[in-house]
């Protein structure tokens, strides 16, 4: 899998797009009805959550009056977004809301991922990536096996070769390791096995350990991309998400919080050889 897909492209146009109307002293709600376009469409537009045809980046520029260098940036940053990412391939398999994260995990050079209650995704092994969303009420046997094909061929980026692999860095709840399943002796073995990976680094956070700053927050990804070519990196994102879609935070002020939140799973995970030597034991209470 070398696609990095087309979200980062699209999240870059529709932040460029967006500047370019606040420089403007277009208010948004005015831009969208000059457009003839609904609120939501604008909102979709500026927030990287749809792909925009060339001509209507041409009218976007026109209203703002834009210079023509910047245009044809914005223009051809159109005509990137339009590429296929392979998991565009799933259809209704991805939802909305979690299409946006799969573009953008491709496209990250750093992953920091918290997750208190389950195996992060791109360590789930087959099995426990079925228990996981055959849990989901009223899902058919089909779409588990959607899901989890996506789920698979979203774990291909850690073993990819160009462009390089991301940097994947876990921190878990040791309750993740003492969960009662069939499906734990392999997932720990799995664990085990994705310690030994230069690129990935898992961290425990013990269940003795007192409650702290990071208590009060569910599981969240801090992702973090390369710059590309000339253009500078996307700013540092962080994906947060629940039962019923997720939440993209790239504000300054929210990316610190949880930059803060890092620090202090920092401050109460185990190192990453007595977080693997406790993925060994846990293995072993399991057998």
């Amino acid at each position: 899998m070398t696609s990095v897909g087309s979200s980062v492209p699209r999240r870059e146009l529709g932040r460029y797009l967006k500047q370019a109307r606040e420089e403007a002293g277009w208010p948004l709600e005015t831009a969208a009805k000059q457009l003839e376009w609904s609120r939501a469409r604008m909102y979709r537009i500026e927030g990287g959550q749809t792909s925009v045809r060339t001509h209507d980046v041409e009218l976007m520029c026109r209203l703002y009056g834009t210079s023509d260098e910047i245009r044809q940036v914005l223009v051809g940053l159109a005509g990137e977004s339009k590429a296929r990412g392979w998991w565009q391939a799933y259809g209704d398999a991805i939802p909305d809301w979690f299409e946006l994260y799969v573009g953008m995990e491709a496209a990250a050079d750093r992953l920091r991922q918290y997750e208190p209650a389950l195996v992060p995704g791109l360590l789930q092994t087959r099995e426990y990536a079925e228990r996981v969303l055959r849990s989901k009420p009223g899902i058919e046997p089909a779409e588990v096996a959607k899901a989890v094909s996506v789920r698979l061929e979203r774990q291909q980026l850690l073993t990819r070769g160009v462009p390089r692999a991301p940097k994947l860095d876990v921190v878990l709840g040791e309750a993740v390791l003492r969960q009662r399943a069939p499906e734990m002796p392999a997932q720990l073995q799995h664990l085990v096995d994705a310690t030994m990976r230069e690129s990935v680094t898992i961290r425990v956070v013990p269940i003795v350990t007192a409650p702290h700053h990071v208590s009060l927050a569910g599981g969240f990804v801090i992702v973090d991309f390369p710059a590309r070519g000339t253009r500078p990196a996307e700013p540092t994102t962080v994906y947060s998400e629940s039962l019923t879609g997720a939440l993209y935070l790239e504000k300054a002020r929210e990316v610190a919080a949880y930059a803060e939140a890092w620090v202090a799973l920092d401050g109460v995970a185990l190192d990453p050889f007595r977080s693997a030597d406790l993925i060994k034991q846990a293995l072993k209470e399991h057998q």
